[in-house]
């Protein structure tokens, strides 16, 4: 099954740190730095990629819809949210969707439609630990799995998540 990632931007633009000193410098700057990164993402993932934007803070003369590097960008109408954009699209695409917010409102509607939903900073962790991973970083996975001893010692069903809860960490676990 593959993944539709669908992103706040501002969001996450204002929860990373090194994003939103670019962004207090120029908002464009911002954005530019975001896509850049999801870029990089997106080359080693595969995933399908979407940042929504709120229109209002929009370059001049651009498109409600535009397209960089297979991250298809969208921002919203004058007069609508992101908000707005993103719980239609995780409204519509159900399963398929992690949405990435730390908007309370957003997370909360997209896990109502069961969507996968993850915050901001964590998401960006996440990303930036793919890259790293996969810039020179192959020894480390390595060192996680060698100090695994066998057991056979059962969990049991009261450690086991609901179906919900297992569907959204391995949508999580794919990111």
């Amino acid at each position: 099954m593959s993944i539709h990632i669908l992103i706040d931007g501002y969001n996450l633009i204002r929860q990373s740190p090194e994003l939103s000193q670019l962004d207090r410098q120029d908002i464009q700057l911002g954005r530019e730095a975001l896509i850049d990164m999801l870029v990089e993402y997106k080359k080693l993932k595969h995933h399908k990629v979407t940042i929504v934007f709120d229109g209002i803070n929009a370059p001049l003369f651009s498109n409600n819809r535009d397209q960089v590097k297979g991250i298809k960008i969208i921002f919203s109408r004058q007069g609508e949210s992101a908000d707005a954009v993103i719980k239609r699209m995780a409204a519509r695409e159900r399963e398929k969707a992690l949405v990435v917010s730390s908007d309370r409102d957003i997370v909360n509607f997209a896990a109502s439609r069961g969507a996968a939903t993850i915050s901001s900073p964590e998401f960006e962790k996440k990303a930036a630990m793919a890259v790293f991973m996969h810039n020179g970083c192959f020894d480390c996975a390595d060192d996680e799995n060698s100090g695994w001893i066998p057991t056979t010692k059962k969990k049991g069903p009261s450690r086991r998540l609901g179906k919900k809860a297992r569907r959204s960490r391995k949508k999580i676990k794919k990111i």
